[in-house]
């Protein structure tokens, strides 16, 4: 776009994107996107197998197959996976971006099983585009690490980095996680309630979410529930969805309050999120903007890296809990003590550390 702009004679110029809209000064071209090497044998392999595709198109006829044996493959493995996953050690509420990232990061450990709640029928929460609907995702440094890890392309800056399309991140991470077998995603299923038991929380209580939403209009639709070792809430800053896990903690009068997040401060909120990313009550854990509301921290708005972050921190909170190798304290099954439940942390929004962010 610059080079033809600058071929143009100077007596014809026409505005160009790259002119400012308020005769300041010019946007600057955007740079080269970081780009993961590629040799060329890599290249022709992929050259070729598009052209070639390894059946004839003219010609192409799937083999037989009944429709019952569709709906069993179908019935079989999901009520399979609902009888694995009844009891299980690790479930995390809300498949956005940081409740992707704890699941990613857990199912490091294959001998930890993930289950992952999401009430959409599409998880990402608001992972798949940036801020107003725009395309680009922002993340600030250094959590540009773990989308190296991921391998996301991205267009580096000196102090944060931009990927070309939200979606890019959040397709990655979800297909490098639900491949992993330690992992299932019941999307589709709203945490309607909390298993509590003794003063610490033991699990879900689940429904499909078109249930949930339609409690009103039926008579009673009875849920079920799914136990757990840690529950890990990621349910996102208030909505018809949002912050539901900390608002029953408060309900039930296991927190004191849920003062909601504070005005958009990008800075401190990032910060904030990830430093309050803990286990507010034995047996649950918070993490995403859920942390705002529960702790009266300010709203970040579209930029991403503290969900990321926060959501490992998470997991190793979870992975502590589970008495596992973990980046919290380093102590796990080989080096240290098992941890049965963290200290209680009531939430409260007017304690001076809070205040200060």
């Amino acid at each position: 776009m610059a080079s033809i702009a600058s071929s143009l004679p100077t007596k014809l110029h026409r505005p160009s994107l790259l002119d400012s809209s308020f005769h300041g000064s010019p946007l600057l071209p955007t740079p080269s996107f970081r780009l993961k090497p590629t040799t060329a044998a890599a290249s022709l392999s992929i050259s070729a197998s598009a052209a070639q595709p390894p059946y004839d198109l003219n010609q192409f006829k799937f083999n037989p197959i009944r429709e019952s044996i569709v709906s069993r493959e179908m019935t079989r493995r999901y009520m399979t996976d609902m009888i694995t996953y009844a009891d299980t050690d690790v479930i995390v509420v809300g498949a956005g971006s940081a409740g992707l990232s704890c699941a990613y990061e857990l199912s490091k450990d294959p001998s930890v099983r993930v289950a992952i709640i999401e009430q959409s029928v599409s998880p990402g929460g608001g992972a798949w585009l940036g801020g107003q609907l725009f395309s680009a995702m922002v993340v600030r440094k250094p959590a540009h690490y773990f989308l190296d890890e991921l391998e996301v392309e991205y267009d580096e800056q000196e102090d944060y980095v931009v990927i070309k399309h939200a979606a890019l991140f959040t397709s990655t991470i979800m297909s490098k996680l639900l491949a992993r077998p330690n992992v299932k995603l019941f999307n589709a299923v709203a945490a309607e309630d909390l298993i509590v038991k003794e003063g610490r929380v033991g699990g879900v209580v689940t429904n499909w979410a078109l249930v949930s939403m339609n409690h009103d209009t039926q008579s009673c639709m009875d849920p079920n529930v799914m136990e757990a070792k840690v529950v890990v809430s990621s349910c996102g800053h208030d909505g018809p969805f949002g912050a539901t896990g900390v608002k029953r903690l408060k309900s039930i009068g296991m927190i004191d309050s849920v003062p909601g997040m504070k005005a958009l401060d990008m800075n401190t909120a990032e910060d904030a999120i990830v430093r309050f990313t803990r286990e507010v009550v034995p047996g649950m854990i918070v993490t995403g903007m859920e942390v705002a509301e529960i702790d009266g921290a300010p709203r970040m708005g579209p930029t991403f890296g503290a969900m990321m972050i926060s959501g490992q921190k998470a997991a190793h909170l979870a992975l502590k809990a589970l008495g596992k190798a973990n980046s919290i304290d380093e102590k796990g099954e080989n080096g240290g003590r098992k941890v049965e439940a963290a200290e209680m942390v009531l939430a409260a929004g007017e304690t001076p550390e809070v205040a200060d962010a």
